[in-house]
């Protein structure tokens, strides 16, 4: 028996080969030698072999991207690299366009073409000379970012955002454990308290990437950088970037060497204030609440079974060790 012919759905894998029969010859694209859809995490990455070389589609998760969020992205890649900002700017379609509209069976989703980064990512993390140098490419981003305007908006990286909207999907999970319910929500207050009023005047709030490790960064031989995956971007502290920077770090296990030459590279073009140094635990902690957001997001779309009572044990352990006054030491 039949229930439905046509059956909802809330995510859809594109095919690789109607990949290249409809999407790619829009970028001109034609011979294509090799699609495959190589990663799936907050979008769908398409490893795409070309005559000319290798090519990046992403594809944008029905829930995750609006066709407005990207837009922004895309201006601010452009703005960059217009800035001679080493990163893997979009490549237009023969209209002039960058973006393409797919209509997939759970919604729009957003089609984006980048050239593949050169280089490769650094094996075991980044070494301290290459970590120096990205800092200080980090410090230039937000130095001439100030700068930066277009015609589409963003969501901010502010509080509401950060922590309140994670918060809401967080705490419904710790119904049965009051304690750590109490300690999430606490933490949040302490954060809230801290950062309630930290200034959003220029240059402190500008246009961060929001994403800085070193998963999202090549190097060549040559030391050569090329930064890519601004999908978390948006107009924000930037301190912010480095308690991001921070949090991917620890999570991550980068050495402490490594950690403190990304500051230093930064530093070295842009000192924080007193107040910034001062908030970059909170930040830090910010960071990774978001971070453990996204992640509740992207299981709940894709694998459920992950949810165990480890699971958040595990993310709990990390919150904690953040709050403690050696949180940046180990």
């Amino acid at each position: 028996m039949v229930i439905c012919a046509d059956f909802p759905v809330i995510y859809s894998t594109l095919s690789a080969i109607a990949i290249v029969e409809r999407v790619l010859p829009l970028f001109g694209l034609a011979n294509v030698e090799r699609c495959e859809l190589w990663h799936r995490g907050l979008s769908d990455i398409y490893l795409v072999q070309t005559p000319r070389g290798l090519r990046v589609l992403r594809v944008s998760h029905h829930h995750w991207r609006s066709r407005t969020d990207i837009n922004f992205e895309v201006d601010f890649l452009n703005f960059l690299a217009k800035h001679q900002i080493p990163v893997a700017a979009p490549i237009a379609t023969v209209e002039g366009d960058y973006v393409v509209e797919v209509g997939a069976p759970e919604g729009m989703r957003y089609a984006t073409l980048f050239p593949f980064a050169p280089g490769e990512i650094s094996m075991g993390g980044w070494t301290v000379e290459q970590s120096q140098r990205l800092g200080k490419v980090v410090a230039h981003i937000h130095q001439i970012s100030t700068e930066f305007s277009c015609d589409h908006s963003r969501q901010a990286l502010n509080l509401d955002y950060l922590l309140d909207e994670s918060l809401s999907y967080i705490l419904p999970f710790f119904g049965d454990r009051p304690h750590d319910w109490h300690f999430v929500q606490k933490t949040a207050e302490d954060i809230r308290d801290k950062l309630g009023d930290f200034s959003k005047a220029k240059p402190f709030w500008t246009v961060c990437w929001g994403d800085a490790h070193s998963g999202n960064v090549h190097f060549t031989k040559d030391q050569e950088i090329t930064m890519f995956d601004f999908d978390q971007c948006g107009y924000g502290w930037r301190a912010f970037e480095i308690g991001k920077f921070y949090q991917a770090a620890l999570t991550t296990g980068l050495c402490r060497k490594v950690r403190e030459a990304f500051v230093t590279g930064y530093q070295s073009q842009t000192v924080f204030t007193e107040a910034e140094e001062i908030a970059l635990q909170s930040l830090t902690q910010l960071a990774y609440i978001w971070s453990w957001r996204i992640s509740l997001q992207n299981i709940l779309l894709f694998n459920n079974s992950q949810l165990d009572r480890h699971y958040f044990t595990k993310r709990l352990e990390r919150l904690r060790s953040l709050s403690t006054k050696a949180w940046n030491l180990f």
